[in-house]
């Protein structure tokens, strides 16, 4: 199984309407700026994805936590927003042309000091 690591906080997909197209919402504007660096690191990282998504996020821990929090929730799972199923939508949208085409996955997110995600696939 071979692996690459994408040094970038994961976010959750937007529910995007058609006033999107014209009427720029930050929250669209950033993730499609997060889909095109996605989109380059796969194919700079020679990463294609197939129809099986196997991934792990890490969620960076926000600035205000105290030192001690941090060090109680390093690597714990994240049970906050953004929701798994929206950064996996936001994963298959930019690395496949068809993400229907996915049949399997198995995806887990965790807390860290540094944002970062990291895409197995087998060989």
């Amino acid at each position: 199984m071979s692996e690459i690591v994408i040094k970038i906080n994961p976010i959750g997909k937007p529910r995007m309407t058609q006033r999107d197209k014209w009427s720029k919402r930050p929250a669209v504007l950033k993730y499609w700026a997060y889909k095109d660096f996605l989109i380059l690191e796969a194919k700079r990282q020679g990463y294609e994805l197939n129809n099986v998504l196997q991934a792990e996020y890490f969620i960076e821990m926000p600035s205000s936590w105290s030192k001690k929090k941090k060090s109680e929730m390093y690597l714990k799972p994240h049970q906050n927003k953004p929701d798994i199923d929206n950064i996996d939508k936001g994963i298959m949208d930019a690395l496949l042309k068809n993400d229907s085409a996915v049949y399997k996955s198995h995806t887990s997110k965790y807390w860290a000091y540094e944002g970062e995600i990291i895409l197995h696939k087998e060989i």
